[in-house]
């Protein structure tokens, strides 16, 4: 272990109380540290006891006590702020703001996603001003910016004005719904037993891994949630058609045997617009239902995406079932204490432990 020469300082009783005082004021932690270490000094401390208790390196220890024996207090201050003018103002935030919305190619760059590099190289060019990439990261943090994954989308091709017109239609729908009707949102979601792979705690060089079965085997859950209650239904079956949709609107038939009217909002899959479709609803539910199509590529005005949604992340993501049907008794769990959803804490249901 280094030595090293051991530093004096004498403080006398009201510079100490000084000291004390200013530590609890100060809002700069680096000062503080500084502070501490004079402290520490005239306290008779060494230089490795100091650093060792102050979680900072003995360089900081005593280049604090250098500073303080050459120019008192004074030596303490940051003086960054004698540096001039500072390069990150609220025009220089506010461009980034720009940036972190936008894509690199907008601005002629090849790359398609953005680098603290990238952000400070366009930076310079719009505003003149050359930024290190730890600043731009300073202030991506400051602004409260992540380092996320984008969600895919697809333009809806109806107009502004006339998907707004559906969705306040559906929403009236739903206000005044009369007691002898329900309605329901509706849609499929299908479950690989190949898992979906998704970020999990992990620690630093290690890296978890997650078996896959290699050859894929897929089921389909169709699903429906009450707009009033909140509560679930569904059926699972082996593929996403019409067939399925069908045993869906049984299952409502059966749970609402005295309604007057089941309406099912839904998005506009060929499963729910077949031939087979509409003779049943003519034939075996005597019209029964009535279907209220969502805007074309609209999922967020279905909220049972939201439970897909969750279901992938409590179930699917990172799953260690060898077969299919583990997976689908997870699945069924999992939508047992998710209704009513939203309000219920499926995330923290306990699996039931084997009998024996």
């Amino acid at each position: 272990m280094a030595r090293y020469k051991r530093i004096v300082i004498k403080l006398r009783r009201r510079v100490k109380g000084q000291v004390k005082r200013t530590m609890h004021l100060t809002d700069d932690a680096r000062f503080r540290t500084r502070l501490n270490c004079v402290l520490l000094y005239s306290e008779g401390k060494g230089t490795e006891e100091i650093a060792l208790s102050l979680a900072c390196s003995t360089s900081t220890a005593i280049r604090a006590a250098n500073n303080y024996l050459a120019e008192g207090f004074a030596g303490l201050v940051d003086r960054r702020c004698e540096n001039g003018e500072a390069k990150v103002d609220d025009d220089m935030r506010a461009a980034l703001a720009v940036l972190v919305r936008t894509c690199p190619q907008d601005y002629g760059w090849a790359r398609s996603t953005w680098t603290e590099e990238l952000f400070a190289k366009q930076l310079a060019g719009m505003t003149r001003t050359r930024l290190s990439t730890s600043t731009v990261g300073r202030m991506l943090h400051e602004m409260r910016a992540r380092w996320g994954k984008p969600r895919p989308i697809v333009l809806c091709p109806w107009s502004k004005r006339q998907k707004t017109k559906r969705i306040r239609e559906i929403e009236a729908l739903i206000e005044n719904l009369p007691s002898d009707e329900v309605a329901y949102y509706q849609d499929e979601v299908d479950i690989h037993l190949n898992p979906k792979i998704g970020w999990d705690w992990m620690f630093a060089g290690e890296q978890k891994k997650v078996v896959t079965p290699g050859n894929n085997v897929k089921r389909c859950v169709a699903g429906g949630l009450n707009a009033k209650t909140k509560r679930l239904r569904w059926v699972i079956g082996d593929r996403r058609n019409s067939d399925l949709f069908i045993r869906f609107l049984q299952c409502l038939r059966e749970a609402h045997p005295e309604a007057k009217t089941i309406h099912v909002i839904l998005d506009n899959c060929k499963a729910h617009t077949s031939q087979k479709v509409r003779k049943a609803l003519k034939e075996e539910f005597q019209g029964v239902f009535q279907l209220h199509f969502l805007p074309p590529y609209s999922p967020e005005h279905n909220p049972i995406e939201r439970l897909w949604g969750e279901l992938h992340a409590n179930v699917t993501r990172n799953h260690r079932c060898k077969n299919i049907e583990e997976l689908l008794d997870q699945v069924k769990r999992f939508l047992k204490h998710a209704s009513p959803f939203p309000g219920s804490r499926p995330s923290l249901a306990k699996r039931r432990r084997e009998a024996g």
